[in-house]
């Protein structure tokens, strides 16, 4: 946009529901992605302005006849135009992303969050899988990559001990920033690790994990807002279960008696089932998802006679 246009701009829109129609037309005719914590330009255009103003962004519909200062309209113009020009995604401009209404810190050392294990850990602290929460003792994130499912495993099991790992040393450093900023540094210990192996040889009661599943074919295809993220969270190999296929064989001898494993894997339901069909694969459903993130007991890994029954 030519200087003089971004200046029109800033002064013909005057009011909250003026940017946000005007950024829902820029960014629908640009073509950008969504699904970063948004799936449409409306939702994704009411981030990006109350963001950029500090306001709550929960509803905008209370600030939509606010007037703008100069300088607000300004700056909503320039992260505006940030968006459209770098194809980044709005959590990265922001540094900003949300699980449930918990703030982390993001930025392009890591994944954006979005995990549906999140959303289960923090509506019922896992209730289908998890009997009692208080009975939690110690905790693993696996992939952890901004610290935010090991933030929200901590919220949901009070009383539990949470080891969280990943292989890339810059998630771990935003991981421990979303950690200091929680108050979580008694609770949460990171470990620099590949899946198991560089952690501690002890068992969990509860082991979570959202690695890396998607196809190597769908990574090559990926749009610019998945393309500015970082590869090794999202290559999971050529079907995208390399290493979901490696926590299940190494589960079993982490799990704790009673232990539980809950990962998520995106679209691959049939796949996995095909390649394991030894494991009574039980699937957790959220609001937005179905089939895509499943529990197993550490009986479940168990000959067939010696299995819980259902």
């Amino acid at each position: 946009m030519a200087e003089n246009d971004r200046q029109d701009v800033e002064h013909e829109l005057v009011t909250v529901r003026d940017w946000l129609r005007y950024a829902v037309t820029a960014m629908t005719r640009a073509g950008l992605v969504f699904g970063h914590g948004t799936d449409n330009a409306v939702d994704e255009a009411a981030f990006l302005i109350l963001s950029t103003l500090d306001l709550p962004i929960d509803d905008i519909n209370a600030w939509l006849d606010c007037r703008l200062l100069l300088d607000e309209r300004k700056a909503i113009n320039a992260i505006l135009s940030r968006r459209i020009k770098t194809r980044k995604p709005a959590a990265y401009l922001t540094n900003r992303a949300y699980i449930q209404g918990y703030k982390f810190y993001v930025d392009e050392r890591v994944i954006v969050p979005r995990s549906f294990i999140g959303e289960l850990l923090a509506r019922d602290a896992l209730a289908s899988v998890i009997d009692d929460a208080t009975a939690i003792r110690r905790v693993l994130d696996l992939c952890t990559g901004s610290g935010c499912l090991a933030i929200l495993a901590a919220d949901a099991f009070p009383k539990a001990e949470i080891h969280a790992s990943d292989l890339s040393a810059d998630a771990l450093a935003v991981a421990e920033h979303n950690i200091k900023d929680y108050g979580l540094q008694d609770r949460i210990r990171l470990f620099t690790a590949d899946l198991f192996d560089g952690l501690r040889p002890v068992t969990y009661d509860l082991i979570i994990s959202n690695p890396p599943y998607v196809a190597a074919e769908e990574v090559a295809a990926f749009s610019p807002e998945y393309r500015a993220e970082p590869q090794l969270a999202h290559l999971g190999g050529v079907d995208g279960l390399d290493l979901v296929r490696r926590i299940l064989a190494d589960a079993p001898e982490r799990l704790s008696a009673n232990g539980s494993l809950v990962v998520e894997i995106g679209t691959g339901q049939e796949r996995l089932e095909a390649t394991r069909p030894d494991l009574p694969f039980f699937w957790l459903d959220t609001e937005s998802s179905c089939n895509e993130v499943f529990s197993l007991t550490a009986s479940d890994f168990k000959p067939a006679r010696t299995r819980r029954k259902s």
